[in-house]
């Protein structure tokens, strides 16, 4: 990205430069391609790679549980279980108290997966090329971020409208 003129980002609030959603878009699409070249060999996306950190710290899941976890709708979440059960990773079990409700578990192939896994952290760290300090500094201000627009969400403020 050019360095952004500070005369232009005072002068502009709508400045592209300025626009905190436009570097966390940036962002995220930059460093999930870095992750891509860890995940492929594996056979994983980015999207099923945090299902399976989920089950790998957590056990099994239920659907609602891994979407709540995940922070993705359960339309969304339902196609990649069901592509990691194409690829025995995981099983997805009727809760036997409540037919509705699906229980993912990791398969012993999704679980011997995590080995391989257990390099990815150290391998995208040195990628970067970033201290770890500062990427902890970055997940914590990106954590505080991600509750300021949930809370900013849950409280459901109209927006103002602009003035003429």
């Amino acid at each position: 990205m050019p360095a952004p003129d500070a005369d232009l980002l005072r002068a502009d609030p709508l400045a592209l430069e300025r626009q905190v959603c436009f570097a966390l878009s940036v962002a995220a699409r930059n460093v999930v391609a870095v992750y891509r070249r860890f995940l492929e060999p594996m056979g994983l996306t980015h999207p099923q790679y945090l299902v399976m950190l989920a089950l790998w710290q957590h056990g099994p899941l239920s659907i609602k549980d891994l979407s709540r976890l995940l922070q993705l709708d359960p339309g969304t979440l339902s196609p990649l279980v069901k592509r990691l059960a194409a690829a025995d990773l995981v099983r997805r079990d009727r809760d036997p108290r409540d037919e509705r409700s699906l229980t993912i578990t990791l398969t012993e192939r999704g679980r011997g997966l995590r080995a391989e896994a257990a390099a990815i952290p150290a391998g995208i760290t040195e990628h970067l090329g970033m201290p770890v300090e500062e990427l902890q500094e970055l997940h914590s201000a990106l954590t505080r971020v991600i509750d300021a627009a949930q809370h900013a969400l849950d409280d459901d403020v109209p927006v103002a409208e602009p003035t003429p």
